[in-house]
């Protein structure tokens, strides 16, 4: 798969197999093409040649919203909704998917749980949250549709050190106990070798 903007190459052909169950880190210095696979793998861009397949199909056969379903995304700087209480971001796929609210406040429950927030932080505003807890939120919301892929993208990269390794570990729990398969995009290369099953070194665009 390669993709090209405005005329520059981003990403070089390159071909990747991720195995079911497995945590696989792309690491490489900046605009190395790690993000840009990332965005390819749930199509919120589309390949300017080749195939993206999860699980034998080729994706532009499928809606994006359908595809996205089966695939939670954690962004760096978290990207929550500040309007929103900590329970509404949690809850927007699940509603917008047509639960019930009852399901969804159940949700809400079980995946502040698995994070390890308190439930009562349900009620607040993402603003009133430290660094490391809107991340955990970041990862609740990712996984609240019960995705069986979860993408990340330089999850703990504003965290400071110790957050960040005590939600490293927590990730790497939550892939374990749930049974997904993981893509992180990070830097750190320590991170990457404390967390994954595979590492996938990135330069120049291409692996």
């Amino acid at each position: 798969v390669s993709k090209i903007y405005g005329g520059q190459t981003v990403l070089a052909e390159t071909s990747l197999r991720i195995a079911k169950g497995r945590f696989v880190a792309l690491v490489g210095g900046s605009g190395a093409g790690k993000t840009t696979l990332l965005k390819l793998i749930n199509g919120l861009i589309a390949p300017s040649a080749g195939r993206v397949l999860v699980d034998g199909a080729d994706i532009a056969e499928r809606p994006g919203a359908e595809l996205r379903r089966g695939i939670g995304y954690v962004f760096q700087e978290t990207g929550l909704f500040p309007h929103m209480s900590v329970a509404q971001n949690i809850g927007i796929t699940p509603s917008l998917l047509g639960w019930s609210p009852e399901d969804i406040a159940a949700r809400t429950d079980e995946l502040l749980d698995l994070v390890a927030l308190p439930r009562e932080v349900a009620d607040r505003a993402p603003a009133q949250l430290s660094g490391g807890q809107r991340q955990r939120v970041g990862v609740a919301r990712a996984l609240a549709a019960r995705p069986s892929i979860l993408l990340m993208d330089e999850p703990f990269g504003a965290l400071d050190p110790v957050v960040r390794v005590a939600l490293a570990d927590d990730v790497r729990r939550l892939h374990d106990a749930l049974g997904l398969t993981t893509v992180m995009v990070t830097h750190d290369v320590g991170e990457a070798l404390l967390m994954a099953d595979e590492v996938v070194v990135m330069a120049s665009g291409q692996v």
